[in-house]
């Protein structure tokens, strides 16, 4: 069974202070890149939060994102009386020496200046971080779900693109007929032509011959091709992480395929080769986002 890389997840909490929002989104990626957008109060479990995710989704780009809602008893910020006279006065000061009247405007002016408000950082209690965790868990378990769903359907349509090589595979023989044998008529008749039949040394034809046949057999790719498409299902099928691996075979399945359109030095046996061919990019593509 392959899981997909693709994901989306999303979990919510009510709190007597808050209201918590957890947020997951998963692409494909060569490893886990994992970016988080949390609350200042969540910083100092960034780590944790962390692990958590790779031990659940192991590999993809992946955005976690923690929001919150205030609820109505939440503590407002809090003026700092002091530092705002102090900056008032200091104004009033110099409006009163450059002959400014304005001291309707200075106090909107003063508060917003640093350090005016003071806002009160609750501690993260550990009944709290306990019900962030069982939000996070939520959020990965359906994120984790998802992907298996995506991956359902990728792995129909891996074994169709599959299936589809293993068929054109089976078709060469059919179409590849006498092809070695109409190869050495149609040499030996564009040597008589070149330069006569009493000219050629029939041993010396028959040596070069099979050599040159020998490089054009296509039966050794056939065996090898149809083994990594059996590979192939066998590894999707699967336990574990497996797109990595899919992805090196369906590499080993191109080198067979682009090997047997070198050989084929035939129109039938190319347009089968280009259809196996197209099946294989859509297999790679797939590929790339198996987890």
């Amino acid at each position: 069974m392959i899981r997909s890389m693709t994901g989306y997840g999303k979990a919510m909490l009510e709190t007597p202070h808050r209201k918590i929002t957890v947020e997951i989104r998963s692409l494909n990626s060569k490893q886990a890149d994992i970016n988080t957008k949390m609350p200042w109060i969540y910083k100092e479990k960034e780590l944790d939060i962390r692990n958590m995710v790779i031990r659940r989704l192991e590999r993809g780009k992946i955005d976690l994102m923690i929001s919150f809602d205030a609820m109505n008893d939440e503590p407002a910020p809090v003026i700092n009386s002091n530092i705002v006279k102090n900056y008032y006065n200091q104004l009033r000061e110099i409006s009163n020496e450059l002959g400014i009247k304005s001291d309707s405007e200075l106090l909107g002016i003063v508060m917003r200046l640093p350090e005016t408000l003071r806002s009160e950082r609750a501690e993260l209690t550990e009944e709290e971080w306990s019900m962030a965790v069982k939000l996070i868990d939520d959020a990965l378990s359906m994120t984790d779900l998802y992907r298996l769903e995506e991956g359902k359907a990728m792995e129909a349509d891996l074994s169709k693109s599959v299936s589809s090589i293993t068929r054109y595979l089976g078709n060469l023989s059919n179409v590849e007929g006498d092809r070695l044998t109409r190869m050495r008529e149609k040499l030996l008749a564009t040597l008589q032509e070149t330069v006569g039949s009493e000219n050629i040394d029939k041993n010396r034809f028959e040596q070069e011959l099979i050599f040159y046949l020998e490089k054009m057999d296509i039966n050794e790719e056939k065996v090898r091709l149809k083994k990594h498409c059996d590979y192939f299902i066998e590894t999707m099928n699967g336990n574990g992480q497996n797109g990595k691996m899919l992805n090196f075979i369906s590499q080993e399945m191109g080198r067979e395929i682009n090997t047997i359109g070198s050989k084929a030095n035939d129109a039938s046996l190319q347009k089968l080769v280009v259809m196996m061919k197209d099946e294989l990019e859509r297999i790679k593509e797939l590929t790339l986002n198996v987890l």
